[in-house]
């Protein structure tokens, strides 16, 4: 699985600086953190490129929002668009305040976000 460590360092440091407990997974190709049991965003690289990209979980709401910024694109790991994941390629959380952005984007989503069904 490709990521990049210090990227998931970063995350970790901000989910930190925010309060809030986080665990983190090996999965979809990368590390997600999840917020009380619910994927909230993610790290892998882009199979195409190489580059290192996040997978945030938005919401369906904030995706026309959220398409509008540098480095944004619909989240596709099926071959099919994820509704309410977005990727965000470096040129888009490079600068700090890029990063908090998607920090924040996720965050505040999470408290809507459903769980996802624990196969048994």
């Amino acid at each position: 699985m490709a990521y990049d460590e210090y990227l998931a360092e970063r995350l970790a440091t901000s989910f930190r600086r925010h309060g809030v407990s986080f665990t983190s997974k090996r999965m979809m190709g990368g590390m997600l953190f999840m917020v009380e049991d619910k994927m909230c965003i993610g790290l892998n690289q882009d199979k195409h490129t190489k580059e290192d990209r996040l997978m945030v979980r938005v919401g369906e709401f904030a995706e026309e929002e959220c398409m509008k910024r540098k480095g944004c694109r619909p989240m596709e790991f099926t071959g099919r668009p994820m509704k309410g994941f977005v990727y965000v390629d470096p040129e888009g959380f490079d600068m700090d305040e890029d990063w908090e952005f998607w920090v924040e984007k996720a965050l505040e989503y999470n408290p809507l976000a459903k769980k996802s069904k624990k196969r048994v």
